[in-house]
């Protein structure tokens, strides 16, 4: 079992940047081969992948055509945390963003995929 801490939502207007940060429990999971990466989901719709990658050497990170030369994750082995660095953010950005996880060599594009997820961190985008 993985407990996945998220942490580094808020308020910002359009334009600005946020940083999420999602802890892993099990030591050592980030140098690990995992899949991990962010997920979100806005009122009404389904949850979809934002960016994901194989942590192992960070490989093939995946990121939703909507987050695409926006958005950047990363890792720091030491911390044992991802992270996702938001920039130039929308209005259409606004959701819960989720941490997930999985002991898999491929990503899922999908949530079943995953089998581990946090809590949640809200990230409010205004205009």
């Amino acid at each position: 079992q993985v407990e996945l801490v998220e942490s580094g939502g808020g308020s910002v207007q359009t334009g600005g940047s946020l940083r999420l940060s999602c802890r892993a429990s099990a030591p050592g999971y980030t140098a690990k081969g995992n899949c991990m990466g962010w997920f979100r989901q806005a009122p009404g719709k389904e949850r979809e992948r934002v960016a994901t990658f194989y942590t192992y050497k960070a490989q093939r990170p995946t990121y939703h055509d909507s987050a695409k030369g926006r958005f950047i994750i990363s890792k720091d082995d030491a911390e044992n945390t991802v992270y996702l660095q938001m920039n130039s953010l929308k209005p259409e950005d606004t959701a819960m963003y989720y941490c997930a996880a999985a002991p898999f060599l491929y990503c899922s594009d999908y949530e079943g995929g995953y089998d581990y997820w946090g809590q949640g961190t809200q990230v409010t985008v205004s205009s």
